[in-house]
């Protein structure tokens, strides 16, 4: 006998897309499971004319998604990742993460170019983002832009903005590599904690055997690091923080951003043993809060 399991997603195109990923992947592992998507509008794909930060932060786009798991109308919900608050509803856990796409971010610009020009501005969606490309070329204008991945490209083709900075993963979901004009080096721009993970919620004292074999330990372990980072420091989307890390067999290593309330930006990176990735995480935070003190 199939088993039926309602799914909860965003309503964008992408968000459909990434729950369709999860889909997929499960149920070819369990071909008994009958998936039932489940559409929800957030309170952050509804209010666009705001920058994140204003409007309360990522945790906008799941809260809806939240009440849906906490009232039984969905069994599971997907998110990206990075969406989530490092601090995790309580009875609603993360039971499954994916492999991790692309985690850098990408420079788009409008169709038929070959360069962005400084008349006009760069549409960026984070602070995080903003600090970091003004940084690599201090001559261009940034400018904040809200919307789904379609709506920004449709606002960049317009002539709008002159370039896009994008999370690769999310071009790479909709089949759209060939708008990416560069893609920038996590030495160029630390991504944002856990960007290109998928996340899968579920509610807390059930079971979910079928979320098993999807399960990535490696974005696991090297989220752990990432999100402990911007714990430490308290940073959500109106914080400008950036973590990055990668597995190399039993060793991690963790590349960090922050940016203190005077604008001073500090960046590093510690390596550890994989089963410290907690405590790195911890470490690189308070070495580089402790360089913004003291200046």
């Amino acid at each position: 006998m199939n088993m039926k399991v309602r799914i909860g997603s965003r309503g964008s195109v992408l968000a459909i897309k990434q729950t369709e990923i999860v889909m997929d992947a499960v149920k070819k592992q369990n071909p008994t499971i009958d998936f039932e998507l489940v559409t929800i509008t957030t309170t952050g794909d509804r209010i666009l004319d705001k920058t994140l930060d204003k409007i309360g932060g990522k945790g906008l786009f799941i809260k809806e998604l939240e009440q849906a798991l906490l009232d039984g109308s969905i069994d599971i919900a997907v998110h990206s990742y990075k969406d989530i608050p490092y601090e995790e509803t309580r009875g609603l856990p993360i039971v499954a993460l994916s492999k991790r796409d692309s985690p850098y971010d990408a420079l788009v610009l409008p169709e038929g170019s070959t360069e962005f020009g400084n008349s006009i501005p760069v549409g960026s969606s984070s602070l995080r983002r903003t600090i970091q490309f003004n940084r690599l070329y201090p001559e261009a204008q940034t400018k904040s832009i809200r919307g789904n991945v379609l709506t920004r490209l449709s606002k960049l083709d317009r002539g709008e903005y002159s370039a896009l900075i994008i999370a690769q993963a999310g071009l790479n979901r909709l089949g759209l590599q060939n708008r990416i004009s560069r893609v920038f080096t996590a030495d160029e721009m630390i991504p944002s904690a856990s960007q290109g993970i998928l996340a899968v919620q579920g509610r807390q004292g059930e079971d979910y055997p079928y979320l098993r074999g999807f399960h990535n330990r490696e974005s696991e372990i090297i989220s752990g690091a990432e999100r402990q980072f911007l714990k430490t420091l308290s940073g959500g989307c109106s914080s400008p923080v950036a973590a990055y890390a990668q597995l190399h067999g039993s060793e991690i290593l963790l590349m960090g951003m922050y940016v203190d309330s005077s604008g001073n930006v500090e960046t590093g990176k510690v390596s550890g043993g994989a089963s410290k990735a907690e405590f790195l995480g911890e470490s690189l935070a308070k070495q580089l809060k402790a360089r913004t003190d003291d200046k």
